[in-house]
């Protein structure tokens, strides 16, 4: 399973929840789904959007886990 890292990497820079979901400006039940990883699909502008915002690449945003 494919897995969004966003908290981690969040915590890391110091910014919170809140601050990527204004910097987003999606809809803050799609944002929540996102982040919680209750989605099955994120759209490329979302994710080199968040990659833009956290200084990472996508190999920093995504794990990869075995359930």
């Amino acid at each position: 399973m494919i897995k969004l890292n966003t908290l981690d990497l969040l915590q890391k820079k110091g910014k919170t929840k809140y601050w990527l979901y204004k910097q987003l400006g999606m809809s803050y039940q799609n944002f929540n789904k996102m982040i919680n990883n209750e989605t099955k699909s994120i759209r490329y502008e979302n994710i080199e959007a968040m990659c833009f915002l956290l200084e990472c690449t996508p190999n920093e945003l995504f794990t990869i886990t075995e359930d």
